[in-house]
């Protein structure tokens, strides 16, 4: 029995878009090449643009995606060349048209449960870095200062979590064992629901009973700059603003406005409106607003369980299409 029969993979063509596991594609590339699958992967800072994506897609069998716009022209494109399966690496699923996705055949699986606890130990990194001042002490230092500012204990801050699902979950054990109080925010949770330690909340209510708001929510139709200047106006003066979740869910110009004026005491975004940030962008003028690069669950631990579990699915996926 020759190779190509004994494996229905060996000719295919598959195309890697997620940053994480192109930053380490020699660990997994033993993965493709004992089963004849060819590579396509690109050079991509955090995603590739439609037409990039309508030129590669159709050439290729199988598509491990980031966050990159899966649209009706992108998945039109597939479907009239040679694309099988695609799998999401990574658990939002925002920059899908599944719409569009259903229409033409296409079944896009994801990762959900792969970084929680990672992403959650960003979230509360960030907490801090904003509740003692960190930031600033480390540019004071650098610049010859020697800044002794007063920060706020954690275990006196009330923390809103946005989102209660495996980031929020993770993140609610760590500000419960900093001695927070935590109130969470989901619409899925029911009234009366069991939450241990945690209370659950109302939005936008829940705003101005809390001294930190942490969105670890995924992004929907519904929840648009869901933090905007009216919700804003509910908040406390000086609380602080966490976003680890995806970039939309906060109106970025109502928050500039309320680290401004003092509205937000401070703001640190893993995730913004545009990726990477805009060079115009105002928040970059801003001291008191902290930035990431939209990677929390970047841990050699995470990306490594997440690639596998990608593959896992996308070798399925492909095998069950000859």
């Amino acid at each position: 029995m020759d190779t190509e029969t004994r494996n229905p993979l060996t000719g295919m063509r598959v195309l890697i878009t997620c940053p994480p596991m192109l930053a380490c594609a020699e660990e997994w590339r033993s993965e493709f090449d004992t089963r004849g699958v060819e590579l396509v992967l690109p050079d991509v800072i955090q995603t590739l643009p439609e037409d990039a994506l309508v030129e590669l897609v159709p050439s290729c069998d199988g598509w491990i995606i980031g966050d990159d716009p899966v649209t009706r022209a992108v998945l039109r494109a597939g479907r009239d060349g040679v694309l099988k399966a695609a799998v999401r690496w990574g658990v939002g699923t925002d920059n899908i048209d599944f719409n569009a996705a259903r229409e033409l055949g296409f079944e896009i699986k994801n990762t959900p449960g792969m970084f929680g606890a990672e992403v959650a130990d960003v979230a509360m990194a960030y907490v801090t870095c904003l509740a003692r001042s960190i930031i600033d002490i480390d540019r004071g230092v650098r610049a010859g200062e020697w800044p002794k500012p007063r920060g706020k204990s954690l275990s006196a801050l009330t923390m809103g979590i946005i989102g209660y699902g495996d980031i929020g979950k993770n993140l609610a054990l760590r500000a419960v064992a900093a001695g927070m109080a935590v109130i969470a925010v989901d619409p899925t949770l029911e009234v009366g629901q069991e939450l241990g330690d945690v209370t659950r909340g109302e939005w936008p209510e829940a705003v101005g009973q809390c001294d930190v708001l942490v969105f670890t929510c995924a992004l929907t139709n519904s929840n648009w700059h869901m933090l905007d200047a009216a919700v804003l106006a509910l908040a406390r003066d000086g609380v602080f603003v966490v976003n680890v979740a995806r970039g939309p869910l906060i109106d970025e110009g109502a928050l500039c406005s309320a680290l401004i004026s003092g509205r937000v005491g401070g703001a640190a975004l893993d995730v913004m409106e545009n990726e990477p940030l805009l060079a115009t962008s105002k928040l970059r003028t801003l001291e008191n607003c902290v930035f990431g690069t939209h990677n929390a669950s970047n841990t050699w631990e995470a990306v490594g369980r997440t690639n596998r579990k990608a593959m896992t699915l996308l070798w399925a996926a492909l095998e069950g299409n000859p």
